[in-house]
């Protein structure tokens, strides 16, 4: 089923259930930046009143950002399926968010995130196993429609040690709690909000764009078509530690928009994060492993049966209930008080095709961020990165066998890493808005030398209130 097959399948059997919630949101779009003031004032007049006033009760925040892409033609002898278009094309995505928070109990915060989308990536978010675009969904649609991405529980439970500070944001009270401490997320998230995270490659709405970048290439995340799940995760930390561990829901077929709430197909992962200091400058290092428990095809099965049948392989054909293992880590070290570096490497299993995130079964990436406080920009930030993807033995011969996957499948195949850079400027234009221009280059797209080099530009705009 193709990117807007699916989605259109999706909206026809929650269009009815949304409505309510669509009119909910557009009330709450209006009011928006008058609650927030007015949330404020409140916080403001309560901490002038009494330094012990009571926390606010209630939080609303949200978020727009526009992402255009753009690139020329391209060098392309052959094209499949899920191939990107060789043609000069332009694609973009816009999406609007709120971020409604209530303090429930003690350390306990109900988040909801209902949002508007619209838009399609760069041919329908095909073509490339590292996406150029972290804000394009493998499904899309030219009107906008509404989801509920978020909707989650938060309980914290303070341990000991020194208080912190945690300033007010979105899905987040200001307040404090002790340094040691137990948090529990149980709902519906995405697993990279908490897992995979880092300070300078994280968020395709503030950093970087491109997927492999902004997470680890390898983690094959438990996630709908639009990167969320239901799960629970807990998240332990302790002095210069945390440990966290998380079970997910995949969805009932690989990069489906629907997830198994019957957790018969799931996803465990664990992470050991330590923090320390570098010549004064604080950094972290950080170890995840991933188990994927469910109904998916071997690319030798495939194979085979092509071979059998005289068909093009079809992973989907010889799914059966499998493992499928992945580690990866992950480093974010301060170089300088304006300087970071970040870097990530991963790998998975790969014998059986991707789940829910993409082709990718071995991956590095590194990049350097800069804050623009040298010529008198704090609000600004250069990033630069670069990454590399490699394909499974298995996965070569699957795609060159004319293969397709979640992104990719050319109809053939001759092999190369793909490989790719990354750099953008965010221009802080006033406190609320930032505008940031990106560009990428992708050698051997889909690991296909044959097709490409293709030269990436792109323009965001997001704005906070």
């Amino acid at each position: 089923m193709t990117p807007r097959k699916r989605l259109e399948s999706y909206l026809r059997g929650s269009a009815s259930a949304l409505l309510p919630l669509m009119l909910a949101l557009a009330a709450l779009a209006c009011a928006a930046p008058l609650l927030a003031t007015a949330a404020v004032e409140s916080q403001r007049a309560q901490a002038d009143a009494s330094p012990d006033a009571t926390p606010e009760q209630w939080a609303v925040y949200g978020q727009f950002t526009n992402l255009t892409q753009w690139h020329p033609a391209f060098t392309a002898p052959y094209s499949g399926s899920n191939s990107m278009d060789p043609h000069a094309r332009n694609a973009e995505t816009t999406d609007v968010t709120l971020f409604a928070g209530a303090r429930l109990w003690q350390g306990a915060e109900l988040w909801l995130n209902p949002e508007l989308d619209q838009g399609f990536g760069l041919s329908d978010t095909l073509g490339i196993a590292g996406f150029p675009s972290g804000e394009a969904y493998k499904v899309g649609a030219n009107k906008p429609y509404l989801r509920l991405p978020r909707a989650f529980v938060r309980q914290v439970i303070n341990i000991g040690g020194s208080e912190e500070t945690a300033e007010a944001a979105a899905n987040q009270f200001t307040g404090t709690r002790a340094a040691n401490n137990l948090i529990l997320t149980l709902g519906k998230f995405s697993v990279v909000d908490i897992f995979d995270t880092n300070a300078y490659a994280h968020d395709p709405r503030s950093d970087f764009f491109n997927w492999a970048v902004v997470d680890a290439g390898a983690f094959d995340y438990a996630a709908d078509s639009w990167g969320f799940t239901d799960g629970v995760a807990a998240e332990w930390t302790q002095s210069w530690w945390t440990l966290r561990g998380g079970v997910f829901a995949l969805s009932t077929e690989p990069n489906g928009t629907v997830p198994d709430t019957h957790f018969r197909q799931h996803s465990v992962v664990g992470e050991f994060e330590i923090r320390h200091q570098w010549l004064g400058h604080p950094g972290k290092v950080k170890l995840l492993g991933f188990m994927n428990r469910g109904r998916m095809g071997s690319y030798r099965d495939a194979l085979s049966l092509a071979q059998q049948t005289g068909t093009q392989p079809d992973a989907g054909a010889v799914r059966r209930f499998q493992n499928r293992p992945g580690i990866a880590i992950n480093v974010e070290q301060e170089i300088a008080p304006d300087l970071g570096f970040f870097a990530r490497a991963s790998t998975n299993d790969g014998s059986k095709e991707a789940f829910e995130f993409t082709e990718i079964n071995r991956s590095v990436s590194a990049g350097l961020s800069l804050r623009g406080d040298r010529w008198g920009r704090h609000d600004d930030t250069v990033g630069f990165a670069a990454v590399v993807n490699g394909l499974s033995g298995a996965a070569r011969d699957y795609f060159a066998a004319g293969g397709m996957g979640i992104l990719i499948g050319d109809g053939r195949l001759n092999y190369r890493l793909e490989k790719i850079v990354e750099a953008y400027y965010s221009l802080k234009v006033v406190k609320q808005i930032a505008l940031t221009a990106d560009v990428q280059y992708v050698a051997n797209p889909a690991y296909n030398r044959d097709r490409g080099p293709i030269p990436i530009f792109g323009l965001r705009v997001h704005a906070e209130f």
